[in-house]
């Protein structure tokens, strides 16, 4: 693969829903620019960049791959990401390094929920864009009505650049509107030629919407338009190239990726109307170990910078990261700055990826992505920089988790191996969280859903051979009291020689705080030596509550009074007295049951705003307020029992047909329903019974 300048490369990310064919038309456009002898298919595990057994065994991309291709001069580095929502992280590093984005549609389903999705993030990053309408060899596609949903879902800058030829197993090609040609695919061939008669009208009706649109972008233009006078097709281009850079134009076209028609158009559509690196804007980053603002050309001229937009984690080779390089260039065995380190690291050789094949390379010029391994250290999110002029770069924020499930391997020989694989797993997919809930004894696995959670268990068991059993995430309670109480707390034991006498008496009251000791002694009656060990034994009695064994919070304990003995007395006699008043105490202190509250804010389109605001109330949850989100969106603000919401983003996406999404922030402790407090006292027993 030859070398490429920033003048001459583009960074493409391929998005869409679910099974819309971003995949496929990858695999089609790295076949017809040559970059692959054969062309793959899913369902027979053959495409370049699905190639890790997990994706395999789902016929679905579950981690982005890179496939670089060449096309007229020009590189292209095609950026296939997963379609489920649930890996929205993978794609949100991805989209650090994009410079286009083309969007893919499922013509049978128009616009899909994953879709509207993805063209938030395109529409947040500011990417040019191209909608690619897949499928449309298909039965019952209506490309009138696949228009009509395009506009009203994605925004009337949805421009058609092009009209179907032929329905169903007939479709052939399409009219482009543009050059006003027929263009009818013949294998990997096209073939152009007359627009039909029938289409002719149809077609000049658009091309004028389009004219008018392109003649926006350029003042020139715009005055030779209402002047009457006729664009010619170097200036229809110019300023389609200027109307898709600003997002005033997003081309619509059509196309069946199985039969290769359409990619060789878009592959040509890329070239001309998606900017090159060069045409981007600075990135913004800081000087290392400083708040200054600074900011890096996409150039050769500039001091060496990248970003790690991905990690992977290799079997064989180890940690392979990718990285975009932001400015200056990369070469073999170049010494870098890594910023999470504060130190220098050798590069030692430097390649391209095409899927999982390693291609070497020299060195690697501003804007283009390239792979190193065996680097130390490194992991997504890190940048390497000159070390005269080291920068640093903003960490992109994928959400976090919204499910957590507990996890053990089911052979305890395992036990080893487990951690060390999830610390490894976590290099490669930083977006989940691994956490050890002491109090459960449960190891926690938190993702955005049941899809990615079965993927980092299904990546344990291929990868690092630990088969592994889930089971439901128990909720952490705790213990209060309700009351004031005073009790007596008495350990004596007296029977020649040393021995051991601590009488307390002592006061309990609610508080606001997690806890509190406080004394009103008076007259000696407790010598004040031995404060600390009441407070010590009180401190250590409430890690275990008298209903269920919680953890006890919100009791202000107050000594009083007591007595002592002047040979038998000592801090373990009034430690353990301190404990016996607190469940002395609780006899009628009315001890209850607090449960985790989080604070839930979910966004949801406003046909199910009804449905989510009932689910809420069903959920024992307290709505704080609502808002407007973006167009079409509400966002609904709760507080919520988190032992309501432990699969919530199953539920929410079965409620809105996918559409719904969450973040959850834990807020507080409260009180049980009385009626609930007797079940989960039983629950708790037969968890620690076991």
């Amino acid at each position: 693969m030859k070398e490429y300048s920033a003048e001459f490369l583009k960074n493409v990310i391929i998005l869409g829903h679910l099974g819309s064919g971003k995949t496929t038309l990858t695999e089609s456009l790295a076949f017809i620019a040559g970059a692959i002898e054969k062309k793959g298919e899913v369902e027979r595990k053959s495409t370049i960049s699905d190639f890790t057994p997990e994706e395999q065994a789902r016929l679905s991309s579950l981690s982005t791959g890179v496939v670089p291709v060449e096309f007229k001069n020009f590189k292209f580095n095609f950026l296939d990401t997963p379609g489920a929502d649930e890996m929205i992280g993978d794609v949100t590093y991805a989209l650090e390094a994009a410079s286009g984005a083309v969007l893919v549609l499922d013509a049978t389903k128009g616009v899909e929920v994953g879709a509207e999705k993805m063209w938030k993030e395109i529409r947040k990053h500011n990417l040019p864009a191209i909608i690619y309408v897949n499928k449309m060899d298909k039965e019952n596609v209506k490309f009138d009505t696949v228009l009509e949903n395009i506009k009203a879902k994605l925004g009337k800058q949805a421009v058609p650049f092009c009209l179907p030829i032929g329905k169903k197993e007939e479709f052939s090609g399409f009219a482009d509107i543009v050059e006003l040609k027929a263009r009818i695919y013949d294998g990997n061939a096209c073939i152009d030629g007359d627009i039909f008669e029938d289409k002719m009208d149809k077609v000049l009706e658009l091309r004028e919407a389009l004219i008018e649109n392109v003649a926006g972008a350029d003042e020139v233009l715009l005055e030779k338009f209402f002047g009457g006078e006729e664009l010619t097709m170097e200036e229809i281009k110019k300023g389609l190239h200027l109307s898709v850079l600003s997002g005033e134009a997003v081309p619509v076209m059509v196309g069946s990726s199985t039969k290769d028609v359409g990619p060789l158009t878009l592959l040509h559509m890329i070239r001309e109307y998606f900017p090159s690196i060069s045409e981007l804007k600075p990135s913004i980053g800081k000087k290392f170990a400083s708040e200054e603002e600074t900011s890096r050309a996409f150039s050769d001229s500039q001091p060496f910078s990248a970003f790690v937009f991905k990690s992977l984690i290799d079997p064989f080779v180890g940690t392979i990261n990718l990285m975009q390089v932001k400015s200056g260039t990369l070469k073999k065995d170049q010494e870098v700055f890594i910023s999470n380190l504060n130190d220098t690291g050798k590069v030692g050789q430097i390649f391209f990826l095409q899927g999982k094949t390693q291609i070497p390379v020299e060195v690697v010029h501003a804007g283009d992505i390239c792979a190193v391994a065996k680097m130390d250290g490194i992991h997504t999110g890190s940048t390497l920089s000159d070390k005269k002029a080291a920068i640093e770069y903003p960490l992109a924020m994928p959400p976090s988790p919204t499910m957590y499930v507990a996890v053990h391997p089911k052979n305890k020989a395992d036990e080893d191996k487990l951690s060390n694989a999830l610390s490894k797993l976590h290099i490669e997919d930083p977006t989940f969280e691994i956490k050890r809930n002491k109090e459960t004894s449960q190891l926690l696995i938190g993702g955005q859903g049941s899809i990615h959670i079965g993927y980092i268990i299904d990546k344990m068991k291929n990868m690092f051979k630990v088969d592994l059993e889930t089971d439901d995430q128990h909720i952490v309670y705790r213990e209060t009291i309700k009351a004031t109480a005073t009790a007596d707390g008495r350990y004596i034991k007296q029977s020649g020689g040393s021995g051991y006498y601590g009488v307390v008496v002592m006061r309990f009251e609610p508080t606001e705080k997690d806890y509190e000791f406080d004394e009103e002694v008076f007259g000696g009656a407790v010598p004040r030596n031995y404060f600390p060990a009441v407070d010590k034994g009180l401190q250590e009695t409430l890690e275990h509550g008298v209903l269920a064994g919680f953890p006890v919070i919100g009791v202000k304990g107050i000594l009083t009074d007591g007595k002592y003995h002047a040979v038998d007395s000592n801090e373990l006699a009034f430690k353990l007295a301190a404990g016996l008043a607190f469940k002395e105490a609780c006899k009628t202190a009315k001890p209850s049951i607090l449960e985790p509250i989080y604070r839930i804010e979910v966004t949801v389109k406003d046909e199910y705003m009804g449905d989510v605001l009932g689910d809420v109330s069903k959920r024992r949850g307290r709505v704080m307020g609502m808002e407007p989100a973006e167009d079409g969106y509400q966002k609904i603000v709760a507080e919520v029992p988190e032992a309501e919401i432990t699969k919530y983003t199953i539920d929410l996406k079965a409620m809105t047909q996918g559409s719904g999404t969450f973040t959850r922030d834990f807020v507080k402790y409260e009180e049980v329903p009385a009626n609930l407090i007797p079940k989960i006292i039983e629950d708790h027993k037969k968890l620690t019974e076991h």
